[in-house]
């Protein structure tokens, strides 16, 4: 059985390679918002935004952190993890700097956006205790590949994680 997953990316830089990553076929995922949908969201400020995350996060088990280039200590991205974790889910990262986007463009590789939100009983990085995956393979299609095959494990991998760190 499918994981139902939420996806926390940097929309304007990576959902091309997001969207990728959301068509494999052993997780399933939030539906991805449309341009106009994001901006009528965003018209409703931060309540409005927190509301739409919320509903998009429920029901879910796992978060899966695409990270990307400029992914690391955005706002809704920590805002993202934190709620995520928050509520006992699973929290995984999985760098996509290497994905091409439809332009067949990459970009290099971002900060671990765990080492920017501490986790807090022990007050440690939230990297300490969630990992971060940067997948093997030296061109776009090994890449995914590698993310296709090793996903779902990386999914369970975290709720357990997350349930070992109460």
């Amino acid at each position: 059985m499918a994981r139902n997953c939420f996806y926390s990316f940097h929309y304007k830089p990576d959902c091309q390679r997001a969207a990728q990553i959301r068509q494999i076929r052993t997780i399933e995922g939030n539906k991805l918002a449309s341009d106009n949908d994001w901006e009528t969201i965003t018209r409703g400020g931060n309540a409005a935004i927190e509301r739409w995350i919320a509903s998009q996060m429920k029901g879910k088990s796992c978060s899966i952190v695409l990270v990307g280039n400029n992914t690391a200590s955005r706002k809704w991205i920590n805002h993202e993890i934190i709620k995520s974790w928050d509520s006992g889910m699973g929290v995984v990262g999985i760098y996509i700097h290497g994905i091409k986007n439809l332009a067949g463009e990459t970009s290099t590789k971002g900060n671990n956006p765990f080492d920017y939100i501490t986790h807090g009983p022990t007050k440690q990085k939230l990297s300490s205790i969630v990992k971060c995956y940067s997948p093997g393979g030296a061109t776009s299609k090994e890449k995914y590949a590698w993310i296709a095959q090793h996903l779902s494990n990386a999914v369970e991998e975290a709720i357990r994680i997350r349930k070992e760190n109460r």
